[in-house]
């Protein structure tokens, strides 16, 4: 007997640093579990729109601009289950209208939260560690623990290519490219990935769907607007520079802390710092609304 196949549209509703999770009564399909706010694809309805009014119904909250997360296919024991997931940020004007038990985790508590396993790329996915190094060696890859990502500073060759493919898939899950080289890998590497990444005229050129769905994407900024489009075209995350002064772009004017933290408060994805950054300087970063900090030598 076929098992049945269900269509469900899932948000993932941002803010800040936090993501909304609930938790699934005992009587539904994996229950006692913790949830994302979604429900089952009527007949007739897109899933965005599924995904819209499952939010209004259950969280209480009507939201129209939403960004595609990624499609998931997970096959349980009784039910195949065909996600589609959005995402989505709530404005402060909203917050007093979510209803309980609704509950707001940072991102770095999501993991140790009980979901259904067809939620696990998800959470990878949405989860950042806090520091990223930047080196044009593939080399330093392997130095790194497991609270830190790299950016593999290159221009993309043949010769890149040729070095990726001898990193193992559980590395490269640690490891941010150019958009370019990430172009040029096959489909099991570019789903491996840790992040792609944009410079911020190739962000700027690019509108709200041009993001290929299920990959994952940090922005190279250096001012509000760069910023804010960025998150408006569903980017993931963005590095904002300089914070300070720096030796390798000393022509450049610093933002300073006080622009940097006012410019990460307008938008509700993960914002590193960029810059003259020291490991030291993660505290004094998370203060003025940074997720984690960057650099070439602090690490």
């Amino acid at each position: 007997m076929a098992k049945p196949n269900l269509h469900i549209a899932i948000a993932i509703l941002l803010h800040q640093d936090q993501v909304l999770v609930g938790w699934r009564d005992a009587q539904q399909h994996q229950g006692n579990k913790n949830e994302f706010p979604g429900g089952k694809v009527e007949e007739g309805e897109s899933p965005v729109d599924a995904c819209r009014r499952e939010v209004l119904e259950e969280v209480g909250i009507d939201l129209n601009e939403w960004h595609h997360f990624d499609f998931i296919r997970h096959e349980y024991d009784d039910v195949i289950v065909n996600l589609h997931i959005f995402h989505s940020a709530v404005p402060s004007n909203m917050l007093e209208s979510i209803r309980e038990p609704w509950q707001w985790y940072r991102r770095d508590e999501l993991l140790s939260l009980n979901f259904p396993k067809a939620n696990k790329a998800m959470l990878k996915r949405l989860y950042w560690q806090k520091m990223i190094k930047i080196s044009n060696q593939l080399s330093h890859l392997a130095e790194l623990d497991e609270s830190k990502l790299m950016y593999w500073r290159v221009d993309a060759t043949r010769e890149q290519q040729i070095e990726l493919a001898e990193i193992k898939l559980d590395d490269l899950s640690k490891l941010i490219v150019n958009v370019e080289l990430w172009k040029q890998l096959n489909s099991v590497q570019q789903k491996t990935i840790g992040a792609v990444h944009l410079k911020q005229q190739q962000c700027l050129q690019l509108n709200k769907g041009d993001l290929q769905q299920g990959i994952r994407y940090i922005a190279a900024c250096h001012d509000l607007a760069s910023v804010l489009h960025a998150s408006r075209i569903g980017c993931d995350a963005v590095l904002l520079s300089p914070v300070k002064q720096t030796a390798t772009h000393s022509e450049s004017q610093p933002l300073g802390w006080q622009t940097f933290s006012d410019i990460a408060q307008q938008v509700d994805i993960p914002v590193f710092a960029l810059g003259g950054m020291q490991a030291t300087d993660l505290q004094e970063a998370k203060q003025h609304y940074a997720y984690g900090i960057a650099g070439i030598r602090f690490v």
